[in-house]
């Protein structure tokens, strides 16, 4: 997943390449010739293989489109304890120029869920909530939301069955709040990442298919480090010379 994304509040008129989510879901064609356009970037990539398998490029656009609203709505609970609203209508991303990822998102508009401490609570656009528990509430909903609305789109366009996407969107959440906090560059806000993801999928909300999957592990060094075990694979393996991600479901 392209955790390096950056999050904007406005699309550049002229920069190339930006694609607003909701008439991306309008058009499933266009879902199509991204995923074609990433199956040609892989044989490139991997020009020693005989052909790019389906799943790979499928899942790859699956978890990429997810991360949109599952990066808006980590970043934005994380830095600044509010949830915008993760509408398609209210999301955009630029697609990248050689890797066609995510490399920036956009959020359009200015709702707002918020605390009460919140220094813009007042604003017109915002709805206070009580505390956390109910934000994190907030957050879970408008992403499953949005996840259902890609699915349905999404899912009769490939091969990949319904308990696949959902385990993969449920990956995408859980991993995007642990990121949130793990760009923070320390212990503490790595920490704080994990504190949000426990918050949010305390525990397994359908269709979304677990809790969170976070815990400590030892590495081989007795370093104690915060990992993840994976509910759906990417079928990276199938790529030439690569192997099972860490925490892939297919090793456990």
């Amino acid at each position: 997943m392209p955790e390096d994304a950056r999050l904007r509040a406005d699309v550049p008129p002229d920069e190339p390449g930006w694609v607003r989510c909701g008439e991306l879901l309008r058009e499933p064609a266009r879902l199509v010739r991204w995923r074609e356009r990433l199956r040609d970037w892989l044989a490139e990539t991997y020009p020693q293989a005989a052909g790019i398998p389906e799943r790979t490029p499928a899942s790859w656009i699956l978890s990429w489109y997810l991360h949109v609203p599952a990066l808006a709505g980590a970043m934005l609970l994380h830095h600044e304890r509010r949830v915008p609203s993760l509408a398609p209508s209210a999301l955009a991303f630029r697609i990248g120029t050689e890797r066609p990822h995510p490399e920036s998102v956009a959020v359009l508009g200015e709702a707002f869920h918020c605390l009460p401490t919140d220094p813009g609570s007042a604003h017109p656009s915002a709805v206070v909530v009580p505390d956390e528990r109910a934000l994190a509430t907030v957050l879970r909903g408008r992403y499953v939301a949005h996840a259902s609305r890609f699915i349905d789109v999404y899912g009769p366009l490939t091969r990949l069955g319904r308990r696949q996407l959902w385990a993969a969107a449920t990956d995408v959440l859980d991993n995007a709040l642990w990121s949130a906090g793990r760009l923070g560059g320390t212990p503490e806000a790595e920490g704080a990442g994990v504190a949000d993801a426990a918050l949010v999928l305390e525990a397994r909300f359908p269709p979304l298919t677990s809790a969170s999957k976070l815990t400590l592990a030892s590495g081989a060094d007795g370093h104690r480090e915060w990992t993840r075990i994976r509910e759906a694979c990417c079928f990276n393996y199938l790529l030439p010379a690569e192997s099972e991600c860490g925490g892939c479901p297919r090793i456990r």
